[in-house]
């Protein structure tokens, strides 16, 4: 096939991707026809999948735009996969054009595609790092070089810290990231749950992962931790589509049916 300019040289055309693969679910144009046959092989057995991840980029466009318009101007982006269709950097920037951005993922073909797509942005850059291993995250020079801790800055674990096995303590990886903070800084979590799931869903959730590591699903006390001190805004952490929602009439009887948590909280 013909590699088109965003797909940098040494990416497998001819196998699928799980970055390439969320893209196509949250409705990117970064995904290539074996990229689509998975995601639709995996739709009939996890048919909420597709639903879940849409929600999840739904709140993150949501949680930007307030942040931006509450004056956050520099965003670190963790577990990001391939920024194309409605990411933080589109948003941000559309609203603000001096906005900054880093985006960091542990998974090597979503990071070089961001790379391709990031090309000529002098305001957005891309990390290959580890959540779990946030020092190698703030002492990288990209994020020396565009964010400034000094200032508020908006941290956003969105659907990643459920990738995050409890044995690589996610939870002391979250406070190292927010303890750098200034005050006036926000952290948006969003994190796979049990809660109100039937077990036929539960099994399929820790096969539906955009990476090959398995979803540890987390209850609402457990993810409200990772918050600490800090305090949560209206409505708290609620489901997905009940965060802020630019229309209620479209939330339908069933939101646990996303499957996940959000929230964002405020360092005062």
């Amino acid at each position: 096939m013909t590699r088109p300019s965003w797909a940098p040289e040494g990416i497998d055309l001819d196998r699928p991707s799980a970055s390439r693969v969320y893209d196509y679910f949250v409705g990117g144009m970064h995904n290539f026809e074996i990229d689509r046959e998975l995601a639709q092989m995996i739709e009939k057995f996890t048919p909420n999948v597709a639903e879940t991840m849409r929600a999840n980029r739904d709140l993150l466009r949501r949680a930007v735009r307030f942040l931006t318009d509450a004056g956050i101007d520099q965003f670190l982006d963790l577990g990001s996969g391939i920024p194309t269709v409605g990411n933080v950097h589109e948003v941000a920037q559309a609203r603000n054009p001096e906005a900054r951005v880093v985006y960091v993922d542990i998974d090597p073909v979503a990071v070089a595609h961001s790379q391709a797509i990031l090309h000529g942005n002098e305001r957005t850059a891309i990390v290959h790092a580890d959540v779990a291993d946030p020092d190698s995250i703030l002492n990288d020079p990209e994020v020396s070089r565009l964010l400034d801790f000094s200032r508020p800055v908006a941290v956003l674990l969105l659907g990643v810290l459920h990738f995050v096995p409890d044995e690589a303590d996610p939870a002391a990886a979250v406070a190292r990231l927010l303890e750098v903070c200034a005050p006036g800084s926000y952290v948006a979590i969003t994190h796979a749950t049990a809660d109100g799931q039937p077990p036929e869903v539960l099994e399929a959730q820790k096969l539906s992962g955009r990476t090959s590591t398995e979803i540890t699903l987390r209850s609402h006390d457990e993810i409200a931790a990772y918050f600490l001190d800090w305090t949560l805004l209206e409505p708290g952490l609620v489901q997905l589509p009940l965060w802020r929602p630019e229309n209620p009439a479209d939330i339908d009887d069933n939101p646990e049916r996303s499957g996940a948590y959000g929230g964002l909280a405020i360092k005062e």
